[in-house]
């Protein structure tokens, strides 16, 4: 799944991610900067009993999403050649600060091996991006430059799909037992995720009407600073804490949130987007 991906990642685009310098500051520094902090703040507000809740909480909320939020951007009526300009960026910054993030905060409040940890990165990351690479290289020189963009990504999204269903079926059925026996457990979580994405599009907004940005640059901003990366962090936390089901399970249930919370946040863009015009 992780490798499907990476594939579709345009890094040959990387220096694009720059070009509008302005934009990507700014997104990286709510997505790297803030949004761990207040994770982490939020983590502590509400889940500081829970740490495990509170760890795949931090997971989650400090990777951003590489793929869906286009669609989302797109509902909005958002500036979808700038968000799709910056998702390089946004999976080299993740690939290096993830660990960084988990060896920071999660391990401020449970002991974590660093050695392990480094070892499911290694295995779950960086092995599907350096294959992805390696792809990229050599199946052009041999079916032809635009053979994966024409052949494998229009069945990749498919394939994709059909993994992260399989991977929240696994989980569920693994872990349901203890989600059934603690059914408080989503209910712990659903007041940190919404605050969540409530102050972060809050946050958006008005850096976005700040800075002056367009009606379709800001929409931009927020969904890139608001969707999250959940089948990369959910591969991680299988690996690196085989023994804290509760951090996997978190993983699942928070997209379950996430989803249907960004349905809404696009539909409200475009309302906003009508009282724009008129001002």
């Amino acid at each position: 799944m992780l490798f499907g991906i990476f594939l579709q990642v345009p890094l040959s685009q990387l220096r694009n991610s720059f070009k509008n310098w302005r934009f990507a500051s700014i997104s990286g520094s709510i997505n790297f900067i803030f949004n761990p902090l207040l994770a982490f703040f939020l983590g502590f507000l509400f889940l500081r009993d829970t740490p495990a809740l509170w760890i795949g909480f931090i997971m989650l909320m400090v990777t951003p999403c590489t793929d869906w939020y286009l669609l989302f951007t797109g509902i909005a009526r958002g500036n979808v050649p700038l968000s799709a300009s910056i998702l390089p960026m946004n999976l080299i910054l993740q690939l290096i600060l993830l660990p960084v993030y988990l060896l920071i905060f999660a391990d401020t409040i449970a002991t974590i091996d660093p050695v392990l940890l480094m070892e499911s990165v290694l295995l779950i990351l960086f092995i599907p991006f350096l294959m992805s690479l390696i792809s990229k290289v050599t199946v052009p020189a041999i079916k032809g430059e635009y053979w994966l963009e024409k052949k494998i990504f229009p069945r990749l999204d498919h394939v994709q799909f059909l993994f992260l269903n399989l991977a929240i079926i696994s989980m569920f059925a693994s872990q349901g037992e203890q989600l059934v026996q603690s059914p408080l457990i989503l209910l712990k979580l659903i007041t940190p995720v919404l605050l969540f994405f409530v102050i972060v599009f809050v946050v958006g907004q008005l850096v976005g009407r700040y800075l002056g940005f367009s009606y379709q640059d800001t929409a931009s901003l927020n969904l890139t600073t608001l969707a999250r990366n959940s089948p990369i962090v959910l591969a991680i936390a299988l690996t690196a804490f085989p023994d804290e089901p509760l951090i996997a399970l978190t993983l699942v249930i928070g997209p379950l949130i996430e989803l249907p919370v960004l349905g809404i946040i696009s539909h409200t863009l475009l309302k906003i987007r009508k009282r724009w015009a008129c001002e």
